[in-house]
């Protein structure tokens, strides 16, 4: 997830319960970017994934991980602590006619619990797309390690720097713009920044990850100005972001801070840490 750092920071450290559902979820399914189709089989290539794997998208969202998924293994469980993006998750499966996903209500800190449903050794792979800051990734790396089999592992994928972080005009207008509107300061990275990155995969190799590498894929594209407006309010949680009668006035806020004669293009930089389970003790 890419939220609006600062602003929803009540769900950091595993309270991953409040924040966003309603319209944001609504918004989420509609406009967060997917993953480029190579993030997918750079993992099917590492972790050795076959149709008698199980994958665990953890903090799902709305399917943009679990749903490509699908296909490529025997079944994919969707885990996220907010039910309107389960909910919505569902309805994306259901129209796209996959039948091998499950949804499943917890956060971070219910892995054990899923474990102890599960069993030792029954995931394949644990996926985590841009929702790691949310977690406490220290203690989620170790519960998850158990329950991985021989050669599975886990990925830890960075969709790109925020909409308002980036390194152009109208990524700068809109920061400004932002932190106006919401009376705030917006500094923190997501989850997207090297310092992030080296920190997650410390921690993965001090919970006994190998190999632990990444992987880079990097594009550029376009928005629409109601792509970017779309993508703004799925990372603002639901009690900040303005309702139905002042969202024109929002939206006109950002249109007129914009630079009128740029282009909205994002060059993206999708980072996948990825690590392999050790030696699993007989």
């Amino acid at each position: 997830m890419r939220e609006v750092p600062g602003v929803a920071d009540a769900r950091q450290g595993g309270d991953m319960t409040v924040g966003f559902s309603g319209a944001v979820a609504e918004y989420y399914a509609e406009f967060r970017r997917g993953y480029p189709s190579e993030v997918f089989d750079a993992l099917q290539e590492v972790f050795e994934l076959s149709e008698a794997d199980v994958v665990l998208d953890l903090g799902c969202g709305t399917g943009q991980l679990a749903l490509p998924f699908a296909s490529r293994v025997r079944s994919v469980v969707g885990m996220d602590p907010e039910p309107d993006m389960l909910r919505l998750a569902s309805v994306a499966a259901d129209d796209q006619g996959i039948r091998n996903a499950t949804w499943i209500l917890g956060a971070d800190t219910d892995v054990p619990a899923l474990g102890a449903l599960m069993g030792e050794r029954s995931l394949a792979l644990t996926v985590i797309g841009q929702a790691l800051h949310w977690m406490q990734h220290e203690e989620l790396f170790r519960a998850v390690s158990p329950l991985l089999r021989v050669g599975g592992g886990i990925a830890v994928i960075s969709n790109g720097t925020p909409l308002w972080l980036q390194n152009s005009a109208w990524s700068r207008a809109l920061r400004g713009c932002l932190e106006k509107w919401l009376g705030t300061t917006l500094e923190a990275s997501c989850g997207t920044s090297s310092r992030d990155r080296l920190r997650y995969a410390q921690a993965m190799e001090s919970a006994g990850f190998v190999d632990v590498r990444e992987i880079v894929v990097e594009y550029s594209g376009d928005l629409t100005f109601d792509q970017l407006f779309g993508g703004v309010c799925s990372a603002i949680p639901a009690d900040q972001l303005p309702g139905p009668d002042e969202r024109a006035v929002f939206a006109e806020r950002i249109r007129q801070a914009l630079p009128a004669d740029e282009r909205f293009t994002e060059h993206v930089r999708v980072s996948t840490l990825v690590g392999r389970v050790g030696v699993v003790d007989a």
